[in-house]
């Protein structure tokens, strides 16, 4: 299911969540979350932020967000002068 998903677009995506602490609202608390998702729009992450305003009591902060592809062009390299050992 990954490479399918990694094929269509979707990357690595991590985002650092900052929500203030229910009981200590002047507080701030790091949550990392991560999963597959397409840039630019992160549907995969607005559904857990939605999730997230819903049920969760820390009000959320901000939020920062990174994105890698997983699957690359190859590299190819040019070499000279390549000799083998007998």
């Amino acid at each position: 299911m990954q490479l399918a998903q990694q094929i269509e677009g979707y990357r690595l995506t991590t985002a650092e969540i900052l929500y203030h602490l229910p009981d200590h609202p002047r507080l701030l608390q790091s949550y990392i979350w991560q999963d597959l998702d397409i840039a630019p729009r992160f549907p995969v992450l607005h559904k857990f932020l939605d999730f997230w305003s819903r049920q969760l009591d820390g009000k959320l902060h901000s939020v920062r967000v990174g994105a890698a592809s997983l699957i690359t062009p190859g590299e190819m390299r040019h070499t000279e002068n390549l000799r083998f050992l007998n």
